[in-house]
This record gives structure tokens, C-alpha cells and sequence, in this order.
């Protein structure tokens, strides 16, 4: 989904429903594209913005073996398409919700092989969406677990820092909280504060769930 069609999508809701209240969510590298798109200088005109676990572990929090192996593959095998290795399989989780990891598995939709220069794409994106976070000028609300291991608390606490302080971006961090927050055994938790935030974005999180950027920065982790 590029930010054009993401502008399209949106100016064809508006037609339809001139006075609907019309939010874009995305998760992952969804909320990746949503930021590129919200960040740019021609926004979709669209009234909030949801951002689950959004993936910003762009090149500037890559490894220099990650920047240059990918670099490298997606120039001289960009066609080539590759699974993810078993111990990522094995050992990183997505979610603590195992019969939805399994259905994901199984979906015949789901993508398991991608190409290099596909996996090199998608990093670009999420180093646009780390640069692009603080200049989102609608209300915007992003969601993260403690538990993620698939955008680990360092490229989000960078992305963060990069933003600064912004009065329209509400933050929530969900100490059980994984990667996949709305398959999550507590997504009934992260439901209920989205939909307390597109009641009245000016409320607190009926969860109680504190600012992400201070929780991370507390993190000696992080750091």
C-alpha cells in the first residue's frame, strides 16, 4: 500500500461519508505506511490515525552487517525469495496468542517467502516512517508491548526521540502487550483504549497504560 493509494482509499471514503469521523489504523508495517503517508506533505485527509506496534526499525537501527548484507543481496539476487530462518521461527514470537499464530501460519494467504529486494523496500519504509512520526499533524494514537520481538524497544524509543514532543501523539505501553496487539490474549485491553481515544482523544487510556517514550527511556535496555 503506497501513500497514493492510501490518499485515494481515503479521498473515496470522504466522498461517500462527508461527515463520517474516518481513522486509519495500521499495524506493523501497516502503521509504517500510515506514517509515511500522514508524515508527507500531502497527508490523506482522513480525521485520526491508530498505530499498533508500528514498524520503524529502519536503516538507521540496523546493524552494519544487516545495512550491508541487505544492501548487497538486494543488488546482486533482488529476485531471489527467501523464508525466514528457523531460529526466527523457532525463538521470536509475534504474539502469546499461539492458536492465532497458528492460524496464521496455516492462512493460505499469508506471505512466508519474500524477495530481497522486497525485505530492502520495507526497510526504507520503516526508515521513512521513523523520520516521518513528528510531523504527523493529526490526532494520532500509538500502542506498544513490552513483549515485542519483532520492533524491539530500541528503533521504537529512536523513532520516538526522532518525533519529540507532539501534543496531538497519545502513546500507550502494555507491559503484557507482544508484536500482534489486536490477537494478543489482553487485545480486549488495547480494543477498549482504542475506542476510548476516538470517543475523546483528550482522555486518558481507560487502561491506565503509561506514555510509551518515558517507559523506554526508564529501560536501562534501551539504551
Amino acid at each position: 500500500l503506497t501513500s497514493q493509494d492510501l490518499r485515494t482509499i481515503v479521498a473515496l471514503v470522504r466522498a461517500q461519508r462527508p461527515d463520517a469521523l474516518i481513522v486509519v489504523a495500521g499495524e506493523s508495517m501497516g502503521g509504517s505506511s500510515a506514517i509515511a503517508a500522514f508524515g508527507s506533505d500531502a497527508p490523506p485527509d482522513a480525521d485520526r490515525v491508530v498505530l499498533l506496534a508500528p514498524g520503524v526499525w529502519g536503516w538507521s537501527s540496523q546493524s552494519a552487517f544487516n545495512r550491508a548484507g541487505l544492501w548487497a543481496a538486494a543488488r546482486l539476487m533482488g529476485a531471489r525469495q527467501v523464508e525466514p530462518p528457523s531460529f526466527a521461527v523457532r525463538d521470536i514470537r509475534a504474539s502469546d496468542n499461539t492458536l492465532e499464530l497458528i492460524r496464521n501460519g496455516r492462512d493460505p494467504l499469508s506471505i512466508l517467502s519474500t524477495r530481497f529486494d522486497s525485505l530492502y523496500g520495507l526497510v526504507d519504509l520503516m526508515e521513512t516512517a521513523t523520520l516521518r512520526l513528528g510531523h504527523i499533524e493529526k490526532p494520532t494514537l500509538l500502542l506498544y508491548g513490552s513483549h515485542d520481538q519483532i520492533i524491539t524497544k530500541r528503533p521504537m524509543r529512536r523513532a520516538l526521540e526522532q518525533a519529540g514532543e507532539r501534543p496531538n501523539l497519545t502513546t500507550g505501553y502494555y507491559a503484557d502487550g507482544w508484536h500482534i496487539l489486536n490477537r494478543d490474549l489482553q487485545a480486549e485491553t488495547v480494543f477498549a483504549d482504542v475506542e476510548a481515544w476516538l470517543r475523546d482523544p483528550a482522555r486518558p487510556l481507560p487502561s491506565g497504560a503509561p506514555a510509551v517514550l518515558p517507559t523506554l527511556q526508564a529501560d536501562p535496555k534501551t539504551r
